[in-house]
């Protein structure tokens, strides 16, 4: 998808999509959204996995026999990436590993989330990989068992402003919705991958994630970061642009987002960590080949300025067909630890390879 085609479409209002930005923020409150809340089809017949024979293979696992396992899953109802966990609620790809799965909108913060995980009070969570990493350093029993789909972090700009490529944010002010953020993490990374210093070169000022537009539009700041839905919607309004995106360069082949398992889960049911992960790699495959579909389960969560054709276009950047599990996703978690090792936000002291070992698990090896 161009970034032309992102932003065509009439300029919306921008009340209009403040009040969208925060209906998404606070549309759901912390605690369970149960699976009773969707209306399961019948179970949908095999999904096409000839372009992808790991997915293929990984797939033809004997489902969980006896009653249906209960399970929680942790998400976040607003983060339109994670498309396919209405997908596998709605289109029965839970129902087809025997499993009977309570959605719970998680808005606290990344280490309570890896706490209730690790913990029992959620047996699984999806999330940024970015965002993660660092609290996992501290040892929560918590395993990666793949990453779920790349795409979604974007620098935003005013079309009339100078910054037209992500070196231009050198010695700029940027806004961001966290200091923490794995938007920020992700873009000083590939800023000290052009000789840039993101802590010295770059201003980095915290807004509210929904009023970071007012942020440059007042001119207070040159450019902000943003995620999907609102970034992808502020792109309708003319007098925006993406300057970057988290799909530029080399990462159009990494994931962003990751599942979690309960590190329990892992050794005392394996099976059952390998059906949830399979159902939701499956569910992910069906978004990336059936878009529009998607876009329709997703839509009861999406900002009411989101049309269909706008989370269809979402669901259609983001790279869905791409969700390493084993080696491949042990390498990228290094990756991005080696990364954030560059950006001061890993200890120098710590060793990649072995925390990529200690924090994955090959579900698929069981």
């Amino acid at each position: 998808m161009t970034n032309d085609n992102e932003r065509s479409g009439s300029t919306l209002d921008r009340r209009h999509l403040l009040q969208a930005g925060l209906a998404a923020a606070f549309a759901a409150p912390l605690g369970a959204l149960g699976a009773q809340a969707f209306a399961p089809r019948a179970i949908v017949p095999g999904v096409d996995f000839s372009e992808f024979p790991l997915c293929r293979t990984a797939s033809d696992a004997p489902a969980l026999t006896g009653a249906p396992r209960k399970l929680k899953l942790s998400w976040n109802a607003g983060a339109v990436c994670l498309a396919p966990v209405p997908v596998a609620i709605e289109h029965g790809f839970f129902q087809k590993h025997n499993l009977d799965v309570e959605l719970v909108n998680y808005s606290g913060s990344t280490d309570q989330l890896l706490e209730a995980i690790a913990t029992g009070k959620s047996d699984a969570g999806l999330g940024m990989a970015l965002r993660w990493l660092k609290p996992l350093e501290q040892g929560f029993d918590v395993k990666i068992a793949a990453g779920t789909h790349g795409g979604c972090m974007r620098v935003l700009s005013r079309t009339d402003s100078g910054v037209s490529k992500l070196a231009d944010l050198k010695g700029k002010i940027v806004a961001v919705g966290d200091l923490a953020g794995p938007d920020k993490n992700f873009f000083s990374i590939q800023l000290a991958k052009l000789g840039i210093d993101p802590v010295k070169d770059v201003d980095w000022r915290a807004y509210p994630g929904n009023l970071l537009n007012v942020a440059v539009e007042k001119g207070e700041v040159q450019a902000f970061l943003s995620s999907d839905p609102l970034a992808y919607l502020w792109l309708k309004d003319t007098q925006y642009k993406e300057v970057a995106s988290n799909l530029d360069g080399e990462f159009r082949e990494k994931s962003c987002c990751i599942l979690g398992l309960r590190g329990s889960l892992v050794r005392e049911e394996p099976q059952v960590a390998r059906a949830i992960t399979q159902a939701l790699l499956d569910a992910a495959m069906f978004t990336a080949q059936n878009a529009t579909v998607a876009a329709k389960s997703f839509q009861p969560y999406a900002p009411k300025a989101a049309t269909l054709a706008d989370i269809e276009g979402m669901v259609r950047y983001h790279t869905h067909h791409h969700h390493p599990v084993g080696d491949i996703l042990k390498r990228e978690l290094k990756a991005y630890a080696d990364d954030l090792k560059s950006v001061q936000v890993f200890k120098q002291s710590t060793d990649t390879a072995k925390f990529a070992e200690r924090i994955y698990v090959d579900v698929f090896a069981v």
